[in-house]
């Protein structure tokens, strides 16, 4: 599994390796390498899912035409009804 792969990855599948890894080291058992590992793929799929999040988020924005543009923080309606960040 290697770590620079994950750019290739659609949102779908970044997400279901993500839940795949944080399983496996819930799990425990894994040496602290393995474990070491895991927690750097984890942390690279959380980046690409993040990524599509912040994609959707910018075409929904431009869509609905109040693109605020990419440095812009969402408003606080947004966080509120989209959830905890």
């Amino acid at each position: 599994m290697p770590l620079d792969d994950a750019h290739d990855l659609s949102y779908e599948q970044a997400r279901d390796e993500l839940v795949a890894v944080v399983a496996r080291l819930e799990a425990g058992g894994a040496t602290l390498e393995e474990s070491l590992v895991l927690w750097e793929r984890g942390e690279v799929l959380a980046a690409r899912c993040q990524e599509w999040l912040d994609g959707a988020r910018e075409r929904l924005a431009s869509a609905r035409g109040d693109d605020p543009g990419p440095d812009a923080e969402p408003s606080d309606a947004a966080t509120t009804a989209g959830g905890a960040r």
